[in-house]
């Protein structure tokens, strides 16, 4: 018990350690460029501009800093201090059965954790963004949100949850297995579900109204043979100022959304380019790439998790008293990112080679400058920083940073017009 808390709370520093020292990096690798914009992107980006990003993403870092102190010191006091024992204890007076003791044990637990991440998120939300330009969110709009967020999670999550249980109490050793095939079935689904009945209890989802750019964007999606459910504006302005896109939905339920916040940023030419890119992680099959990485990484979760329900040195060594199938979901959730941290750049560096063929994919279908404008644009708007450290990027960031990303395909068009 006491080595497997001592390998916990090792891992634990390390991981944090490593995550200080990198912010570190960031923060004076933006300090040490903030006089001056890089030579690259000084015709089209002002000097307010890049120290308005530089600032903006400084104080990211710093509020997130202080975040993660907040988020390590409750993570101690749910595992080695006694608050999931002393939940698990209260649940357990309520009399009911395993499995409905399992379900509210576990939505509790995500409920309180909500709670308590609550200040950061007002914080983030009314202070930063607010004093960057950022954000367009109410008190209302912001309360409304956690209230379908929570309900949601009850309606949604609590099915889930009792068939996985169930599983887990009666499927035998190989429970694990099933547990796993259950929540790849629910993964699909939801993302067949989401785009059509959860996403448009957020926002308003509308046909496209430029129907010259809906015009254009059509011919390149019929030049690039993909079909869709749809082209739609979302009232992402409602909530922030940023600007994106997205592929959402699965099978027949594919839709393409634009924020219309970068509707008004881009020109039609710099629209489609970015479509572009989109329609490549879709034609390089990303999507299905990602999900066959993710799914196999939680079928060795699972399996991880199905052999360690049977060792009592991770309940005890985790301050656990009293073991249960429940208890084991949720320790599993809290101590596994400190033995996975060591992941990331790994994770980022797949994710950064699907950016790179993406846009490779883009050039074929747009020219290649109507896509640099494009970024260019959007780092200016969203207030990215140009001048990022590159281990703090490598590790964190799952897009290239902008000057590699650009150079990236200025090459390939000076490749491209060689030969």
């Amino acid at each position: 018990m006491i080595t497997f808390t001592l390998i916990f709370l090792t891992a634990l520093f390390i991981s944090a350690a490593i995550d200080i020292w990198l912010n570190q990096r960031q923060l004076g690798s933006i300090a040490e460029h903030r006089h001056a914009v890089p030579a690259r992107f000084e015709e089209n980006i002002s000097l307010e501009s890049h120290q308005k990003a530089a600032d903006y993403t400084s104080t990211k870092i710093k509020v997130g800093t202080w975040a993660g102190f907040y988020s390590l010191a409750l993570l101690l006091v749910w595992t080695l201090g006694g608050g999931l024992d002393l939940l698990d204890e209260y649940v357990r007076s309520l009399a009911w059965s395993p499995l409905t003791t399992g379900v509210v044990f576990i939505l509790a637990f995500a409920l309180l954790g909500s709670l308590l991440d609550l200040p950061f998120s007002i914080y983030s939300t009314f202070v930063v963004e607010q004093k960057f330009g950022f954000n367009k969110m109410t008190a209302k709009l912001f309360i409304s949100d956690m209230f379908k967020q929570t309900l949601l999670m009850a309606v949604i999550a609590a099915p889930l949850i009792w068939v996985i249980l169930w599983l887990m109490q009666t499927a035998g050793t190989m429970w694990w297995l099933w547990a796993w095939a259950v929540w790849v079935g629910f993964s699909i689904l939801m993302m067949w579900l989401y785009p059509t009945f959860i996403a448009p209890l957020f926002n308003k989802f509308e046909p496209m109204k430029d129907l010259e750019l809906k015009a254009a964007i059509e011919a390149l999606l019929t030049r690039c043979g993909f079909e869709s459910n749809g082209l739609f504006q979302m009232d992402g302005s409602k909530r922030s100022s940023h600007g994106n896109a997205y592929f959402t939905g699965f099978g027949k339920t594919k839709r393409i959304v634009f924020y219309d916040t970068l509707l008004e940023q881009l020109s039609t030419n710099e629209t489609l380019a970015v479509l572009a890119h989109e329609l490549g992680h879709f034609k390089r099959n990303h999507i299905k790439k990602r999900m066959l990485v993710t799914f196999s990484i939680f079928l060795a979760g699972f399996a991880l998790m199905g052999w360690l329900a049977e060792q009592a040195w991770f309940y005890e060594g985790l301050g656990v008293s009293q073991t249960s199938n429940y208890v084991l979901l949720i320790l599993f959730m809290l101590a596994m990112p400190a033995f996975t941290f060591a992941l990331s750049p790994i994770m980022s560096m797949y994710s950064r080679k699907h950016e790179f063929e993406a846009d490779d994919y883009a050039k074929e279908h747009a020219e290649a400058a109507d896509l640099i404008s494009a970024l260019v644009k959007m780092y200016d708007d969203n207030a990215s920083t140009l001048t990022p450290d590159t281990l703090y990027s490598a590790w964190h960031d799952s897009h290239p940073p902008a000057p590699v990303r650009i150079a990236h395909l200025e090459a390939k068009t000076v490749a491209g017009n060689v030969s």
